[in-house]
């Protein structure tokens, strides 16, 4: 599969976008928290690998590499807005308040009541804003995770870095977010 996209192979490159697209699109509009940019970086994510597919030396997983090109892209996406002054991204991320019921299963998990789905939404809000003020090393590597279940290796991987270093900004990443979840 990889040679045949090495090759240009457009029937490859088509299943690689049919297979990977929910996938990259999920973590960008975590990262985000907003659906259209999360869109238009997907497509960028997708041009970029199809540019590059050629460099891809299979060290990693197909899969943590596209990652590693969504995060660049998301962080490209920042520095130009952070150049004109925009607002800054928002996402979503690991285990809610005092529960040690991870985010995931809280955001996926189907509700019976409409009681529920309002608890739900209002999580959701309170977690979004708390999220909004975390630094953005913290909150990536949170989120490839708690909410993509990526392992040490996969994250360090994606955002280049080692796994100590992969270690600290999970840690740190969720005792600020536990911090400011105690606040509210």
């Amino acid at each position: 599969f990889i040679e045949r996209l090495k090759a240009g192979d457009a029937a490859a490159f088509d299943t690689l976008v049919t297979r990977y697209t929910h996938d990259v699109y999920a973590l960008l509009f975590r990262i985000t928290n907003d659906a259209e940019e999360a869109g238009d970086l997907t497509q960028e994510t997708f041009l970029s690998v199809f540019k590059a597919i050629r460099k891809f030396r299979g060290e990693a997983d197909l899969k943590t590499w596209l990652f590693r090109i969504a995060i660049n892209q998301s962080r490209n996406q920042f520095r130009w807005w952070a150049r004109r002054q925009r607002g800054k991204m928002i996402s979503l991320d690991a285990p809610f308040g005092e529960s040690e019921t991870p985010l995931q299963e809280t955001i996926s998990g189907s509700f019976a009541n409409p009681e529920e789905k309002i608890l739900r939404r209002e999580r959701e809000k309170v977690l979004t804003n708390a999220l909004h003020e975390l630094p953005d090393i913290f909150r990536e590597a949170v989120v490839l995770c708690d909410i993509e279940g990526l392992s040490y290796e996969e994250i360090a991987s994606v955002l280049e870095i080692n796994i100590g270093t992969v270690k600290s900004r999970i840690a740190r990443g969720r005792e600020e977010l536990r911090r400011k979840l105690v606040d509210i």
